[in-house]
């Protein structure tokens, strides 16, 4: 591994402290920055600086990327969805998803990238194929980061919004995931808005209030649910031994640093586990400790299965029924449209698996 800062892992201020340049350097600099994340190039010698100052940047500093080893895609009603298998400098690999979105007040569409924060798991959610892989590393910031600049470089993507919600938990890597939100928000490089982003978790209680310290009043977040009540989350998400529902609402709620902030609740519909009677109302109940009153959206999700499935994917009759039951209870609900199946892309299926022969 390289000794040298990967400069896509660290915000311009830190870059310009780290390298040290003396005063007259910030317009030189800057220009280096902005072509690391927008070209993918780090080329000092290129600058009208002297050969002792480029020498200098070169050995602080490196721009590396991973490689890109597969791609898969799917089409459907709003474009291509699309997975990229990535390998990272030491072997271990990961999966970043580009998700086709309509666009707000028009036909068009744009595109959310699902970025990994971690190689596995160790959340072992049972619905989820990252967690039956357990956890191998954390991702520097860098690493997190690089998926976003080499899809767009490599590919083509058209990214307009980023979620963490690929393989690993952001909360359980916090540092990292920290710098990577300072970078995407960077206006020097890639200049990310904070209502763009969205971290998803399963309720890291400690992480949600290390979020909040953070002070982004405009970044989205989101919690994955998907139980009425600690005896179905236990068994599905093991994480809730450690946060029960009663904790996890009282860290939501006061995570809000704004009075229009809306709290994303992701509830993956698995039938005949967590759909049974009282389910919405324990949702419901759930709500009214975690949000203020109208401010929550349930993204409702249907099961996709994976390698090891706890169970089917609903049909569409059953999405509607529980559904409609939500919204009797005067909850916002939006339906999730399963993208990526073929290709293994869906919520719950990242693996981070190279195919025979890549």
């Amino acid at each position: 591994m390289d000794a040298r800062t990967n400069i896509l892992g660290i915000t311009r201020k830190n870059f310009e402290a780290l390298a040290d340049l003396g005063p007259g350097r910030s317009r030189a600099l800057g220009f280096l920055y902005k072509a690391a994340f927008r070209e993918g190039r780090f080329e000092p010698e290129g600058l009208a600086i002297s050969r002792e100052a480029a020498g200098s940047l070169c050995s602080r500093f490196h721009l590396a990327l991973p490689q890109l080893v597969e791609v898969v895609e799917e089409e459907g009603e709003l474009g291509t969805t699309a997975k990229a298998l990535l390998r990272l400098e030491d072997g271990a690999c990961i999966e970043c998803v580009r998700i086709p979105v309509p666009h707000r007040g028009s036909g068009s569409a744009t595109a959310t990238l699902c970025l990994s924060s971690q190689v596995g798991c160790r959340m072992a959610c049972a619905f989820c194929e990252t967690g039956r892989s357990g956890l191998t590393r954390n991702l520097s910031a860098a690493e997190i980061v690089a998926q976003l600049v080499i899809v767009r470089l490599k590919l083509g993507w058209d990214i307009s919004n980023l979620v963490f919600m690929g393989m690993g938990e952001p909360l359980d890597n916090f540092e990292a995931v920290a710098i990577s939100l300072a970078v995407f928000l960077d206006s020097s490089g890639l200049g990310f808005a904070q209502e763009d982003l969205t971290l998803c978790t399963v309720g890291l209680d400690s992480g949600i209030r290390r979020l909040r310290g953070l002070g982004y009043k405009r970044l989205n977040l989101s919690v994955s649910l998907n139980a009425p009540d600690d005896l179905v989350r236990t068994a599905l998400m093991p994480v809730n031994t450690a946060v029960d529902l009663a904790s996890l609402a009282e860290s939501l709620a006061r995570y809000p640093q704004r009075k229009n902030f809306a709290l994303g609740v992701n509830y993956c519909l698995i039938p005949g586990l967590n759909d049974g009677p009282g389910a919405a109302e324990g949702i419901a109940a759930f709500l009214a400790k975690a949000a203020l009153p109208g401010r929550a959206l349930v993204n409702l999700i249907p099961y996709n299965p994976g390698s090891e499935p706890v169970g089917r994917a609903p049909r569409a009759e059953e999405l509607d029924a529980f559904e409609a039951r939500l919204k009797d209870l005067g909850i916002q609900v939006k339906r999730r449209a399963p993208r990526g199946l073929s290709l293994m892309a869906a919520c719950g299926q990242l693996g981070g698996k190279v195919r025979a022969n890549p």
